[in-house]
């Protein structure tokens, strides 16, 4: 492909990235979804996205009810950065420091608008498996 054609591509390009995107972070939350859901996991949470200014580099998971150390146990330090990035990438509000909700309200907050949008790019959001990461973690 040469510059040119890239450049009249370009739009296409976009669209077809950012539905790609949407597709990941519908997969994606539903793996923590079914991770939650198989642990039982519920509660208020508040996730910090990173913030150099106040001396927060990598983004925070705080239980606001229940045991911090659940969350710690079920949540690595990449996977709660794998989902800061998403539920940024999701707002529609570009400047918001953090998300508070409840934990076994994250798909049900989610993915019906994840699908719906996916769904009027002509993507049918189909019986996804689960990641490797959730199948091999052994928590009950």
């Amino acid at each position: 492909m040469n510059f040119h054609q890239l450049i009249l591509n370009r739009t296409a390009l976009l669209r077809q990235a950012r539905l790609a995107n949407l597709a990941y972070a519908w997969q994606r939350l539903d793996a923590f979804a079914t991770r939650i859901h198989r642990a039982r996991l519920h509660g208020q949470v508040t996730l910090r996205l990173p913030d150099p200014e106040a001396d927060r580099p990598w983004p925070v998971l705080l239980a606001l009810e229940g045991s911090q150390s659940v969350i710690e146990e079920y949540f690595l330090d990449d996977e709660i950065a794998e989902l800061a990035d998403i539920l940024a990438f999701l707002s529609d509000n570009h400047q918001v420091a953090e998300f508070t909700f409840p934990l076994e309200e994250l798909a049900g907050h989610y993915l019906p608008g994840l699908q719906h949008e996916l769904g009027e790019a002509g993507i049918h959001v189909g019986q996804t498996s689960p990641s490797p990461e959730d199948s091999s973690r052994g928590h009950n």
